[in-house]
């Protein structure tokens, strides 16, 4: 080959999602297994016209209407085209080329994907084997070199909590060597606790949310970038003028008018949840509540084993995992009590009689 590559996307492995998951029933990434209430689909459906569609994006609207909801002016707001592509965005616009971007390890893979394709060094800091990750420990990998430490708040995979104090003493420590802080509340609305208030009252936290996993719209790519208004500034500035679509925005925008749809959906997951965890513990069960949509399992034989029959036999999608901490486990999406039973008798076909 006589042409360039970037050597950071060279050099970067990818795994890439499956494909064709549409037939399947779908435990293994987070997503509503139902959707959203097909009226409500159906009726905003109706006001996609040909027009509408021909018309470039125009984000305003929502990032007003979500300044609204969460309480905030609207220059504290900015949409992306989901919370995976406003991480790219942060770290294209906060990170600096051969410095640190510090992450807890494991977390959402796509932080140092996207450190490795920027070249950005990303620097781990990982759990004990009881899955403790002492605060002290994140705050010792803050150095000078640092422009970047990423939160997940609850962290996924393992679902830790983070504290008031915790948080504020990574915020001061980020301060003291020039770096911005990114809190990722991508599992919110599943774990009603949030740290809005830091990205508020400080000039050096962003907080992240997505329409991803409650909304159930993975796939219009819906995430927000919440800050300073200096630093959504700069978000601002980074950005093509057209990365949202317009379907996106518009069933956005009508499911933050309908708060009594989002409740239902949250009060739905809840049932879904203890419902399953109810059933595995009668079955004597090793299981981890995340705080997420999604619990942690530990099948009685070899989890990726069991992952593969559900997939072969039941047509039903989980998480294994290949990283010696979690090789063990199966990570579950968590929806309706209606989902979940179905979940729990292919699982226990599956797993009893393996």
């Amino acid at each position: 080959m006589n042409y360039y590559i970037n050597p950071n996307i060279e050099e970067t492995p990818r795994v890439f999602p499956k494909q064709g998951r549409g037939r399947y029933h779908r435990y293994d990434a987070n997503e509503n297994p139902e959707g959203l209430p097909k009226d409500f689909v159906d009726s905003v459906l109706k006001e996609l016209t040909p027009e509408y569609l021909a018309m470039y994006p125009e984000p305003e609207r929502l990032i007003g209407k979500y300044a609204d909801y969460i309480g905030v002016e609207k220059e504290n707001v900015y949409c992306t085209n989901g919370s995976d592509h406003g991480i790219r965005v942060l770290l294209e616009t906060f990170g600096e080329l051969g410095k640190e971007v510090v992450t807890v390890s494991p977390t959402f893979e796509i932080y140092w994907v996207c450190c490795s394709l920027l070249g950005l060094k990303h620097k781990p800091v990982q759990y004990n084997v009881d899955y403790a990750l002492p605060i002290k420990r994140i705050l010792e990998a803050i150095s000078n070199d640092t422009r970047i430490i990423v939160l997940l708040n609850p962290n996924s995979p393992i679902g830790n909590l983070y504290t008031e104090i915790e948080v504020q003493s990574v915020v001061d420590k980020a301060k003291q060597v020039g770096a911005i802080v990114i809190l990722d509340e991508a599992y919110h609305y599943f774990y009603d606790k949030t740290f809005l208030h830091f990205a508020l009252e400080n000039d050096n936290v962003v907080l992240l949310r997505t329409f991803s996993k409650l909304m159930s719209i993975a796939g219009l790519r819906v995430g927000m970038v919440v800050g300073h208004k200096e630093l959504i500034h700069w978000v601002r500035y980074s950005r093509l003028a057209y990365e949202m679509n317009t379907v996106g925005l518009l069933f956005a925008e009508r499911i933050l008018e309908h708060p009594e749809m989002i409740e239902r959906l949250i009060e739905q997951e809840k049932e879904g949840k203890a419902y399953f965890i109810s059933e595995i513990k009668k079955q004597g069960y090793w299981y981890m509540d995340c705080h997420g949509n999604y619990v942690l399992v530990k099948p009685k034989h070899d989890a990726r084993e069991v992952a593969k029959r559900l997939e072969l036999e039941k047509k039903t999608l989980v998480h294994p995992y290949s990283n010696e901490m979690m090789k063990d486990m199966l990570r579950v999406t968590t929806g309706s009590k209606e989902s979940m039973q179905f979940f729990v008798k292919v699982f226990l076909e599956v797993d009893m009689e393996a």
